[in-house]
């Protein structure tokens, strides 16, 4: 099993990060708060029947939560986001269509959270390996040159 690669393997091998490059996520608080929102609204939808205003309002606040979120979200993410969510109709959209574009944009959220939480992971582990590697380089004594193998005594 020599194939098997371990984390410091990984680490080494990682491309370095592009600490100047714009993040995924430009306000990851409004993030959160959105996805809080969004899960209480699925929640809510599951325990009680939509009336015709219900299912109007909510897909109307589902609507703007993903418009919202395309404004804080870097333009990778906002095309997979498109690519992802389906545009409600206020006007027609039933209980059953709304809590599967509910569900699907908690999901979608979810995923995003899991990814920013691996990359921060990874991160951790990139800095805790560079940190070993400078701490082993500075317990090494340094390698003296064309050193004699004499002694040192004046004899």
């Amino acid at each position: 099993m020599e194939d098997t690669m371990k984390p410091e393997v990984v680490e080494a091998e990682a491309a370095p990060i592009d600490e100047d490059a714009a993040p995924d996520v430009s306000e990851p608080t409004k993030l959160i708060r959105i996805a809080s929102m969004t899960r209480a609204m699925l929640d809510e939808a599951r325990q009680a029947p939509l009336d015709d205003g219900g299912r109007k309002r909510m897909a109307k606040v589902h609507e703007q939560s993903v418009e919202a979120l395309r404004d804080i979200l870097s333009s990778e993410l906002q095309e997979e986001l498109g690519e992802i969510m389906i545009p409600l109709s206020n006007e027609d959209a039933s209980e059953s269509e709304l809590r599967v574009a509910q569900a699907q944009l908690i999901g979608w959220l979810e995923g995003l959270f899991h990814g920013i939480q691996a990359s921060l992971w990874s991160q951790q582990m990139a800095a805790q390996t560079q940190l070993a590697e400078m701490q082993k380089r500075a317990l090494t004594p340094p390698k003296k040159r064309d050193q004699d193998e004499s002694s040192g005594l004046y004899l």
